[in-house]
């Protein structure tokens, strides 16, 4: 029996899968400023990772394409994988602020609609993350509820085929998610013409069916609010009017646009400084901003929301991007996962059911200063364990991978010594090659 002794320390390791989402984009390309990461590097807090792009193929605006770079086919959707056995959703994003997509005529939808469901297929993504700009939607007329450009009506039938042919083939719903750019929504209050509304009728007519929406409220020249004042992005006023103008509706000129569920809303801001051209707002301010839309804070501006409840269910936060979170030449490392944590709490993991367990033991419990995990052999040494409170933070984290040793045919026992935690109940996850086991443990001195 090969004994292991862990005296302090923990890591962001396990994923979680809390009631709130945060959303992040991965970005699926190098830049020296904010280099590329594996999949397997996002940090835990993240629970929905927005794969980006899928764009369209050279020479069209309807063919859409994916392939990953920095990392092999292979190793991407094994990855994937990984992401999703811990409970996250990993979805393809179409579209990015550089490639306009469009559909003219049924023709091109089909097209459309073929290659998206081939890249979900292909590597087993969870749904879809609609992100179009530079002029991919553009009214001319028509309603909210009765669009009349083809472009629009073309993409409200494509998503619906996409999720139709999704639940078909994998007996559930596809996650569905949109990060319209300001003019494209609130922007309604102002006009209802080009791009200025142009999402709504795609908000409209898929909201049954629509996940979280996390409008950008970065990169924005000013907008309305419901109140009829005008508001400037990188203040916590733009992130509470814009916000709850989602969450009550507003008049356009092509009609009114209902509110959304609270849990269908996500604030969406950039990770530090440089992520965005404009629109970095001081975590601290987020906080306030956040908390006082959720009826939680006071009001940190000198917008006034119109329910003075708050919204308590709202969905989360939404980040451009993950990449830029990571650094550290821009903010902290994380700086925005850990003040999405700061503001919504944490929950303790959710992981899918396993038909098979990891045959663990543990003891003594109650522990005094320490207990003892006795796990079956491994040739790989690859178990991970965290021991989580009650608010769901991880307090330590044991990977047994970075173990050297020969005996790969004896069972391991490590133990952990927590005479630095305080008393109370805790959940231990040890998770192994997809497999978690999850045991209660009591701490008393």
């Amino acid at each position: 029996m090969l004994i292991v002794f862990i005296s302090s320390g923990w890591h962001n390791g396990i994923a979680q899968q809390p009631n709130r989402s945060l959303i992040g984009y991965w970005q699926n390309w190098n830049d020296g400023a904010c280099p590329f990461i594996q999949l397997t590097e996002i940090n835990y807090h993240y629970n929905v990772i927005c794969v980006a792009f899928a764009m369209p193929k050279t020479g069209t605006d309807y063919d859409m394409g994916f392939v990953p770079e920095g990392i092999s086919v292979a190793d991407f959707k094994t990855q994937v994988d990984t992401l999703q056995a811990q409970g996250k959703k990993v979805v393809i994003s179409i579209g990015g602020a550089t490639s306009a997509v469009k559909l003219d005529d049924s023709t091109e939808r089909a097209v459309f609609v073929a290659s998206m469901l081939n890249i979900i297929q292909t590597y087993g993504f969870d749904g879809v993350d609609i992100d179009l700009e530079g002029g991919s939607l553009s009214i001319t007329g028509g309603t909210i509820t009765n669009p009349i450009d083809p472009p629009v009506i073309n993409l409200i039938e494509a998503i619906k085929e996409i999720m139709a042919s999704f639940h078909a083939t994998n007996g559930e719903k596809m996650f569905l998610g949109m990060a319209p750019e300001t003019v494209y929504v609130q922007g309604g209050m102002s006009a209802y013409n080009g791009m200025w509304g142009a999402y709504l009728p795609l908000i409209h007519a898929l909201r049954d069916s629509l996940e979280i929406i996390y409008v950008q409220l970065y990169n924005s020249g000013s907008m309305y609010g419901i109140d009829g004042e005008i508001y400037n992005s990188g203040t916590p006023d733009f992130i509470v009017s814009q916000c709850e103008a989602l969450l009550q509706g507003f008049t356009t000129n092509g009609g009114h646009f209902d509110a959304l569920q609270p849990d269908q809303v996500a604030v969406g801001l950039p990770a530090c400084q440089n992520a965005a051209g404009s629109g970095f707002i001081d975590t601290a301010v987020v906080k306030d901003a956040v908390d006082y839309l959720m009826g939680l804070g006071p009001k940190p501006g000198n917008y006034t929301l119109v329910d003075p409840n708050g919204y308590l269910a709202l969905r989360g936060m939404m980040t451009w991007s993950i990449n830029w979170d990571k650094v550290s030449t821009c903010g902290s490392t994380w700086e925005f996962a850990v003040n999405y944590a700061r503001i919504f709490g944490l929950h303790l993991p959710v992981f899918p059911p396993k038909e098979k367990s990891i045959a663990m033991q543990l003891y003594p419990n109650p522990a005094d200063h320490q207990f003892v995990v006795q796990l079956p052999p491994n040739s790989n040494n690859g178990y991970r364990i965290t021991l989580y409170n009650l608010f769901g933070r991880a307090v330590k984290e044991i990977r047994t991978s970075v173990l050297q040793h020969d005996d790969t045919d004896k069972e391991l026992s490590i133990v952990v010594h927590v005479a630095d935690l305080p008393e109370g109940l805790f959940v231990l996850h040890c998770e192994c090659n997809g497999l978690v086991t999850t045991r209660k443990l009591i701490i008393h001195h």
